[in-house]
């Protein structure tokens, strides 16, 4: 009984190493480049504002709130980026 747990792992350890290595790759292609980070804040920062207000619009001030916060990290992290260039 000892051996069949082993066993089992070292079967499944294979196939999650080809995983990886498929997602790794598909990650470093040539056809998917990141977008700059401003556009990656500015899109965050409008999806959190956008989310805020929906749950405002429900009466969920608690959740408001929470995405108020994180849009106002993005829209900081947006101002800094401006800043330095």
């Amino acid at each position: 009984m000892q051996n069949g747990p082993n066993t089992i792992m070292s079967a499944n350890q294979p196939r999650q190493a080809r995983s990886f290595a498929a997602r790794s790759k598909r990650w470093t292609s040539n056809a998917t480049r990141p977008e700059p980070k401003t556009q990656n804040a500015q899109r965050n920062y409008e999806r959190y504002l956008a989310l805020a207000r929906a749950e405002a619009q429900i009466g969920n001030m608690v959740g408001a709130e929470n995405y108020y916060q994180h849009a106002e990290h993005y829209f900081r992290s947006m101002s800094s980026d401006s800043e330095r260039t």
